[in-house]
């Protein structure tokens, strides 16, 4: 025997109960089973709601009465052919007679007992599950209608009632043996010894159906809903949420007690007594497996699931005069017990200077009056302080059995919700260690259960969130890069990338789920597209609150470097080639330093120097192992190489730095790279990674850019007044050659002092060899003295500079693991 229930989801529709009776049909080949049925859809929560209406004088009852009416008379037309009609409707009519009769009652006397609302409740049911019963002897099943009143007693607690189990089984064992056939029975919905109505809580039907497994011995019970199956986390807030292969009875309850809608509690008890497996099924997917809830645990998994509670507050009872005092516990859970307030989570330091509770926010008024009048005397003499109130929390809690086997549960815990700074208000471990809680605020919720989704490997891939500002050249070819490999990254290196924001001088906009990288559109394209403003930007970043954000600036603004300590503070690591921020003031360079460490953020910029070159993670692998840097040589501009490179050739200066631009090689006004500045800052941001004390007026800069073409007023005029010195460099070039040299424009540190200028150097140097857009750098240091470390590569582009970018969020992902 096999018990089924179909949920008011499974039979909200014509279309949708017509799936149930394909489950149905396949069920029959594979032995016997009885079915239970809910409400349709949303019938119940009307009928309660009109039932609250017809209390307050609101006839509007009537009219919600009459749409439900016209919508069951609606199912059965569907379902039932015309000629067997008439006893269905009938049935049906009547049921709503006596609703509109009830409804007036209530109406008139403006009171609406728990005992009537438990009537009013039963009518979803029993029309329900009459109309299936017939519908489902039109398909040919031996099917027989079963009101559980018949069968299920309980006691007087109308809206919760227990049932009475020593004589509901009896009655059931003896109404299935004089009834063979299908059994169709009502879920919900009880009697008293009386005959009066009464319905079983909260997933009553559930409830219903687990009663009938347990008298009946059921082989299984199968719960059918709009799900497949317990999902690790709540798939509205965790988006890599999956289904659960396999709960154990008690892992089950911990996650429904601390929200998992799927199965509640008191669903479990009879059928956990009698060890009923239990599968949670998905009508709309049949062939899904589903979740399967027994008292095994062969998955070994360290955690099952990550569940949550919204809407919790926590009260904070201290005071000096409670230490040591004898009682204290027992009269404030007393107080709360006597005022019906029901504490969720409980923490108390081993000083016994202060009880934390977590409760429902609905409940804090009634809570803190209970506490306050119970310690009134303490209060006033100073002992004990008021009760201190702190709204808008959650709880979060990993729940799985095999935390007690397995040392380190909650320190990857904790050290998730760290790494993503959301802060712990409270936690609560039972000695059984199945489950570890904490209280965050509420709005870091989505934030701290991707955290630990991601951190209990519960995810596929860990999945990094980029927030892209600057869409040029370099933003453009990152997400070139991430779309085409992101499928490599996920397969091989369990490592999703999603852009969440995207924002240009002008516009900015997001995507809850990620743009799609292969049509990314333009911030103006983008749908929901605002005008551009860093503030915002930044604030939206925060408010999508995802673990594992990265803020990627792919621009050379001094505003965006400015806003780096505030997305720091909201511990989102940043990525960026821009250099203003690093070669800013000294102490801005050391703070920003400073406060990544003390936020626990990663703060990388490989691409401020030489596009993808791996300079500055060379130079700190070299400071790390204690290695001291003597002397610093670099060619640190590829336009300016570039330039110089061609210049060889015979082209003239002026045409050379044209074609340079055109290639993408120099900035938009290519004085920027001619001024040197540039290479300055990078020189600058060098000498500070070799720790070295250094301000950007320790650097002396050789300008290649003429005086009178310092202040023209665009570009174009700039060329044409650089025409007029060609000549000049023509005869720096040609001193060059005469003495087998050629023209470098290079910077140099030694001695806490640097230079940035056009060298001319012989064939004994390495940056003779140097062709094209290359860099070089060399460290001369006490370890690599005699023949100093090279680095050598391309240096400028907007591809290479991307790959940099990328290489530095791929290595934050692996940081973040």
């Amino acid at each position: 025997m096999k018990v089924l229930k179909f949920g008011g989801s499974s039979v909200a529709n014509p279309e949708n109960i017509r799936k149930v009776f394909d489950i149905l049909r396949a069920k029959s080949n594979q032995g016997e089973f009885t079915v239970v049925f809910s409400a349709f859809g949303g019938v119940t929560e009307v009928l309660l709601q009109s039932a609250q209406k017809a209390m307050l004088g609101d006839k509007s009852y009537v009219d919600q009465i009459k749409i439900l009416e016209d919508r069951h008379f609606d199912t059965v037309k569907k379902l039932i052919p015309i000629q067997l009609q008439s006893a269905v409707l009938t049935f049906v009519k009547v049921r709503f007679n006596e609703l509109e009769d009830l409804f007036h009652g209530i109406y008139l006397i403006k009171e609406c007992s728990p005992r009537t609302l438990d009537y009013v409740g039963s009518f979803g049911e029993r029309l329900s599950t009459y109309i299936l019963a017939e519908a489902l002897k039109v398909e040919g099943f031996p099917a027989i209608y079963l009101d559980a009143r018949e069968v299920i007693r309980t006691n007087a607690r109308f809206g919760n009632a227990k049932v009475d189990f020593s004589i509901t089984n009896d009655l059931i064992l003896d109404f299935f043996h004089n009834n063979p056939g299908l059994k169709v029975i009502t879920g919900f919905i009880a009697s008293t010894e009386k005959g009066e109505t009464t319905t079983l809580g909260r997933s009553g039907s559930d409830y219903t159906a687990a009663i009938f497994a347990s008298a009946l011995q059921a082989e299984d019970l199968e719960i059918w809903t709009d799900v497949s199956g317990v999902m690790t986390a709540d798939p509205r807030l965790v988006y890599t949420a999956f289904t659960i292969p396999q709960l154990t009875y008690s892992e089950a309850m911990e996650l429904s007690h601390f929200g998992a809608k799927v199965i509640f509690p008191a669903t479990m008890q009879p059928a956990m007594k009698k060890g009923i497996p239990i599968y949670i099924k998905n009508t709309f997917d049949p062939e899904n497996p589903g979740t399967l809830i027994n008292g095994d645990d062969p998955s070994g998994k360290l955690i099952k699931g990550i569940s949550s509670m919204s809407g919790i507050s926590l009260l904070n009872i201290e005071g000096a005069g409670l230490i040591e005092v004898l009682g204290v516990s027992r009269r404030v859970f007393g107080a709360l017990a006597d005022s019906g307030v029901n504490v969720v989570l409980i923490s108390q330091a081993s000083s016994e200077h202060s009880i934390c509770l977590a409760i429902r926010s609905i409940e804090v008024p009634k809570a803190k009056e209970a506490i306050e009048n119970e310690f009134i005397y303490e209060i006033r003499n100073g002992e004990m302080d008021p009760v201190v109130v702190v709204s808008n929390m959650a709880i979060v809690a990993a729940v799985g059995e095999n935390m007690k086997h397995n040392p380190g549960a909650s320190g990857r815990m904790f050290q998730a919700l760290g790494r993503n700074n959301v802060n712990v208000y409270a936690i609560a471990q039972g000695s059984s260690e199945l489950n570890i809680s904490a209280v965050v605020s509420q709005a870091d919720l989505q934030k701290a259960l991707n955290a630990l989704h991601e951190a209990f490997f519960l995810s596929d891939n860990k999945v990094l969130h980029l927030f892209l500002v600057g869409v040029g050249l370099i933003g453009k070819a990152l997400i070139k890069m991430i779309a085409n490999q992101r499928e490599k990254l996920q397969r091989e290196n369990d490592l999703d990338i999603q852009i969440h924001g995207i924002a240009n001088s002008r516009f900015m906009a997001f995507h809850e789920d990620g743009f799609d990288l292969k049509n990314c559109p333009a911030p103006e394209d983008a749908k929901g597209a605002k005008p551009m403003n860093l503030g915002k930007f930044i604030a939206q970043m925060e408010e999508m609150n995802f673990s594992n954000s990265v803020f990627v600036d792919c621009t050379a603004s001094q505003e965006v470097a400015d806003a780096y300590e505030s997305i720091m503070e909201a511990k989102v690591a940043i990525v960026t080639p821009n250099k203003k921020a690093n070669s800013g003031s000294l102490e801005k360079y050391k703070e920003l330093k400073k406060l990544a460490y003390r936020r626990g953020v990663k703060f990388l910029y490989e691409t401020n120097v030489a596009a993808g070159l791996p300079v500055i993670n060379t130079l700190q692998d070299l400071m790390l192992s204690g290695d001291k840097v003597i002397r610093i040589e670099a060619v640190l501009s590829g336009s300016m190489n570039y330039i110089f490179s061609e210049f060889e050739k015979g082209v003239s200066f002026s045409e050379v730095v044209r074609q340079a631009k055109e290639k993408g090689y120099t900035e938009p006004d290519p004085r920027d790279d001619l001024s040197g500045m540039d290479v300055a800052r990078k020189i600058l941001i060098l000498g500070r990674e070799a720790e070295q004390e250094l301000h950007f007026e320790d650097i002396s800069i050789q300008s290649m850019v003429p005086k009178d073409c310092e202040k023209t007023q665009d570009v174009e005029e700039f060329f044409e007044k650089l025409k007029a010195h060609d000549g000049e460099f023509s005869r720096l070039l040609d001193d060059a050659k005469t003495k087998g040299e050629k023209l470098r424009f290079m910077a140099t540190l030694e001695n806490g002092k640097a230079k940035v200028g056009l060298n001319s150097v012989d064939n004994s140097h390495p940056f003779f060899v140097l062709k094209g857009s290359d860099n070089m750098i060399l460290f001369t240091t006490e370890r690599y003295h005699d023949f100093p470390m090279i680095i050598r590569g391309p240096g400028a582009g907007a591809d290479v500079t991307a790959a940099g970018v990328f290489a530095d969020v791929i290595r934050l992902g692996n940081y973040s693991r």
